[in-house]
């Protein structure tokens, strides 16, 4: 079997069996070919090469201007390739065993404030109730029913645009959510968001997507989101590059354990599986704890 043969079983059981996106398989696909296409041009093969051809592909993706967070990220999909070989019997070794992922000092998301998420949620409204022709109207209302759910619920961008009618038909207080590797969770929605749906679905012609588009997914794609979203920004006042669909998934993280929420919640409804990655919001409790000390301490003015 050749290594584009080992590839293809790799993504094959990535898909299958750990219900991995099909962005996430693609992104793998591209990586395993570059990784492959080095080993290759050293005179080995994806069953031979030894640890010191991993490491040297890490030297050339950095000599190559790739930053420490995007090589740790095709290592991860080359650890995982190796694991695959090795439980198929296919190698004996592991040479990504002891291989040191490259670190990067983890960047603090970006976030909105409050008044600023309420100045986009106002205007989204405004434009959404305002007189102008009926396509123009059923676009500000979807962009500002996308901006509700996403505040209210903190989804990916990905879950938001392909959810389902079906599951918010039933006007229930809760949404059930399909997230990265088929793992699902029960979302809360609020009462702005559940309204701004059900004014949304009445606009709309029958059929199974929540936000349809005319594109092969058949519903709407996340770029055409996130550009209508920057746009709005632009006319908020508020800096386009500032805004993004994941900013305002980060302001609902961050606001609520603003507002005392437990990082265990906060983690399980924004479905991280390792609360590592949760804890880029501690920020906000760390500051939350210095205002504590600041108000509370007897000698914290002298």
């Amino acid at each position: 079997m050749s290594g584009a043969h080992h590839i293809a079983a790799f993504l094959e059981m990535m898909s299958a069996e750990r219900g991995a996106a099909a962005n996430t398989i693609e992104a793998y696909r591209r990586d395993l070919a570059d990784y492959a296409g080095f080993v290759a041009g050293r005179g080995h093969s994806l069953l031979d090469c030894p640890r010191d051809i991993v490491t040297a592909w890490l030297d050339a993706l950095k000599q190559q201007g790739l930053s420490a967070a995007s090589s740790a990220r095709r290592l991860s999909a080359i650890r995982q390739f190796h694991k695959f070989l090795c439980a198929d019997g296919l190698r004996g070794d592991d040479p990504t065993r002891i291989v040191a992922s490259p670190k990067a000092r983890r960047a603090l998301p970006k976030v909105l404030s409050v008044a600023e998420v309420d100045r986009l949620l106002a205007l989204a409204e405004a434009e959404a109730n305002a007189p102008v022709s009926p396509q123009k109207q059923l676009s500000a209302l979807r962009l500002y029913v996308l901006l509700e759910m996403l505040y209210a619920t903190g989804l990916r961008v990905s879950e938001l645009v392909s959810l389902r009618r079906a599951a918010v038909m039933r006007d229930a207080a809760f949404l059930t959510v399909t997230g990265k590797g088929n793992k699902e969770r029960v979302v809360p929605m609020n009462d702005r968001a559940r309204d701004a749906v059900r004014a949304w679905i009445a606009a709309l012609p029958p059929g199974p997507w929540l936000f349809p588009a005319n594109g092969e997914d058949g519903h709407l794609a996340r770029q055409v989101f996130a550009r209508d979203l920057k746009a709005l920004a632009g006319r908020a006042g508020i800096a386009s590059a500032r805004v993004a669909p994941h900013v305002l998934r980060h302001a609902f993280a961050s606001h609520l354990l603003a507002g005392g929420a437990d990082l265990r919640v906060v983690q399980m409804l924004l479905g991280h599986a390792d609360i590592s990655t949760t804890q880029i919001y501690t920020h906000v409790l760390d500051e939350k704890l210095r205002n504590l000390v600041e108000s509370h301490h007897p000698l914290a003015g002298s």
